[in-house]
């Protein structure tokens, strides 16, 4: 998991958007291997389909409805849905729709994710959920994960590498290894030393601060 801090408009969603390949760069080349989905802020959940539903619209090209049928059951299983197949996005809580929209992009199998700041929206407690949960959930189904986020303590739970990036026009200024086993507290010395590392890689001179 590659997560992607730098400064506010520096060009981190604009990074996601040319890997995802909904724009096109201006000069240079993208180069990515297999298939990208990307998660949002905001979940892209219809809501007049229900969460089965939902999950089910990335398996529409899977020609047997028993297969079909199974893997949907099985992603629901894996975010903790199963109870909650047949509620609609307004029926459900931030969480949980974001675990929806995790199942969501899971299935069709894609190499890939691309998260834009996934959890910012939800309160604290619902975010610190969603960090176990979606370290728990890609252990069970691995991808390559890019993942933006402002939240210093969210890349220290999470990353396995830490790309800085500068102030517009920005570059990776810096590349922070995270070789922590997941999962990870908040309170173990190597997550905290890990939370220093990257304040001091963006220049901050308040260490003793986690978010940015």
């Amino acid at each position: 998991m590659v997560m992607l801090v730098g400064p506010s408009g520096c060009g981190k969603t604009t990074l996601l958007d040319l890997l995802s390949g909904h724009m096109a760069p201006v000069s240079g080349k993208i180069t990515r291997q297999g298939t990208a989905r990307t998660v949002y802020q905001q979940d892209g959940l219809f809501p007049w389909l229900t969460v089965w539903e939902n999950v089910g619209i990335g398996l529409r090209s899977v020609p047997d409805p028993k297969q079909r049928d199974d893997e949907i059951a099985e992603l629901l299983e894996l975010v903790n849905l199963t109870s909650f197949k047949n509620h609609y996005p307004h029926q459900l809580s931030g969480g949980m729709r974001q675990r929806a929209e995790l199942a969501r992009v899971l299935a069709g199998d894609s190499d890939i994710l691309l998260m834009d700041e996934p959890f910012s929206a939800l309160d604290y407690q619902a975010r610190l959920t969603m960090r176990r949960e979606l370290a728990r959930v890609l252990q069970k189904r691995p991808r390559t994960v890019v993942f933006v986020t402002h939240d210093i303590e969210e890349a220290a739970q999470l990353a396995d590498r830490v790309l800085i990036l500068s102030k517009r026009p920005a570059t990776i200024c810096q590349e922070l290894p995270i070789t922590i086993p997941r999962p990870r507290g908040l309170a173990d010395d190597e997550v905290v030393e890990a939370m220093r590392m990257i304040l001091r890689a963006l220049g901050l001179n308040n260490t003793d601060g986690v978010t940015v």
